[in-house]
């Protein structure tokens, strides 16, 4: 039996990523992962406990747009409501001490229902996917989810900021890098001006993989790195290095000069934090996308510049700075577990 069940939401390789590196802090505890699709693939290669139990719903993106928003929230509470059969199954029968949930609201409801202390990780506190008629069903899960998150114990938000209630903003939340630059330079083979274009674990970012190979067409100084994930092929055209699926991201941004990526909040705090200059392009109307990058200074139509965008940052200075956000969120976990919630 294990102390902490600790629930991942499978959309995206970000939630298990900053997952492992709370996990890593938590070492006087014993755990085991659920989770689904690539985030499964992810935690075993790493060697952690983990159990593949979802199969949440994909988005529909073309060309970088985000289309049928009603129709994947629809499919999205009917996968929420499948997602709690299978997250009450899991506890009542191995009766953890706590759940935490890093966005998976299913794990938590039940939790909540059974009276089991419950921590929540999140980057946003609503969701804006649908507007019109949808928004009204969108606004009605909305509520739930905000009383919800009323009653958690702890709520880690991975940001910078001051504490509220039951809401820790820890900074960000990133994997510990113990070998130099050059050392992983080196181990990776890069040579080159090194750009990384990383997608994630989704099939999302085929466009963005499209208009960056276009605008390095013409650059026989600069190498790409493509951080596809599981679900896309590989590209073996010249001066492209095609890595598939990885565990160590956090490594290859900070080996690289500069990175691409979709504007997931995991891959701009890695990207911020080990000091690489960084092009972060939304999904269009992908709300929390749109709103990360933003606050950066992007926005969709950035992938149209791409070539003139990836020359600026491969002028940029570096600029790491610390974070203690994995510390701080199992410090805050740890209180739980001890009975002290305060």
């Amino acid at each position: 039996m294990y102390e902490i069940a600790f629930f991942s939401s499978p959309i995206g390789l970000g939630h298990a990523t900053r997952d492992s590196a709370i996990i890593d802090n938590l070492e006087n505890f014993s755990y085991k992962f659920f989770t689904g699709n690539a985030a499964t693939k992810f935690f075993k290669q790493c060697g952690y406990d983990v159990e593949d139990v979802y199969q949440p719903p994909k988005f529909d993106v073309e060309k970088g747009l985000l289309k049928n928003q009603l129709k994947w929230l629809w499919k999205y509470y009917k996968y929420y409501k499948n997602c709690k059969e299978i997250s009450k199954e899991i506890i009542l029968k191995n009766k953890p001490k706590i759940i935490i949930s890093d966005e998976d609201f299913a794990s938590i409801a039940v939790a909540q229902e059974l009276g089991i202390p419950n921590i929540l990780v999140t980057d946003i506190l609503e969701t804006r996917f649908t507007k019109g008629f949808g928004s009204i069903i969108e606004k009605k899960m909305n509520n739930t989810m905000k009383e919800m998150i009323k009653k958690c114990d702890k709520i880690i938000i991975p940001e910078n900021g001051n504490n509220e209630k039951n809401i820790i903003r820890t900074g960000p939340i990133v994997r510990h890098i113990t070998k130099t630059r050059e050392e992983l330079r080196k181990k990776l083979g890069f040579t080159k001006k090194t750009i990384t274009l990383s997608v994630g674990g989704t099939d999302a970012g085929k466009f963005l993989i499209k208009q960056t190979i276009e605008a390095l067409k013409n650059n026989d100084e600069a190498e790409l790195v493509i951080v596809s994930g599981p679900n896309l092929q590989e590209n073996t055209e010249k001066n492209i290095k095609s890595l598939g699926f990885v565990t160590n991201l956090h490594e290859i941004i900070y080996a690289s000069d500069a990175v691409i990526s979709l504007a997931g909040k995991s891959t701009i705090d890695e990207s911020i934090t080990y000091g690489t200059p960084g092009i972060f392009i939304p999904i269009k109307d992908h709300f929390e996308q749109e709103d990360n990058a933003k606050e950066l200074g992007y926005s969709f139509d950035d992938i149209f510049r791409l070539e003139q965008l990836i020359r600026e940052k491969l002028k940029e200075n570096r600029n790491p700075i610390k974070s203690y956000g994995a510390t701080n969120a199992s410090n805050a976990i740890e209180l739980i577990l001890s009975g002290n919630s305060q």
